[in-house]
């Protein structure tokens, strides 16, 4: 009897809310989209006081290179034996005034440097840190000449571009 009481009760079910998830939608969109033109707004004013100091220490720091060419080709003696030297050297500053300087001063540092890589005892440079010692040594030959014309060291770094000892 249960059973026929329960088949005739209609059970009522509730009314179907309506979907609130396009509004929803709607608004989030509303307010990602006026976050992004506000924050768009507020980045374009910012720059505008500093931008130019950016742009500018930018350029000051730009590496600026000035390769040595010719190649330094020297030779020397080892032990009785006669060893030969070439070195591609290039120089790195960020004034470029110093290299102006280096330019128009080539031929008092060619002689500089290849009095330097004569003076060389080949089994201290066929290791790694004699090459870093050279390195440094050449670097304060150029440092000493261009800061004898121009006042100022201004050459940051001298790279050996090619190293080849026979």
């Amino acid at each position: 009897m249960v059973d026929e009481e329960q088949a005739g009760e209609v059970v009522e079910t509730p009314p179907e809310r309506k979907s609130r998830k396009l509004p929803v939608i709607a608004v989030a969109v509303v307010l990602l989209l006026a976050l992004g033109i506000g924050g768009y707004l507020w980045q374009s004013r910012q720059p505008a006081s500093g931008g130019a100091g950016k742009s500018a220490r930018k350029e000051a720091k730009a590496e600026l290179y000035l390769p040595l060419d010719p190649a330094f080709v020297v030779n020397f003696r080892d032990a009785g034996s006669l060893r030969y030297l070439q070195v591609g050297v290039t120089l790195m500053s960020h004034d470029p005034a110093a290299l102006e300087v280096a330019k128009s001063a080539d031929p008092v540092i060619r002689d500089a440097l290849v009095a330097l890589f004569s003076d060389q005892d080949f089994a201290i440079i066929g290791d790694t840190a004699g090459r870093q010692k050279l390195q440094a040594d050449a670097l304060a030959a150029v440092r000493k000449i261009v800061k004898a014309r121009l006042g100022r060291p201004g050459i940051d770094a001298l790279y050996f571009t090619s190293f080849v000892m026979q």
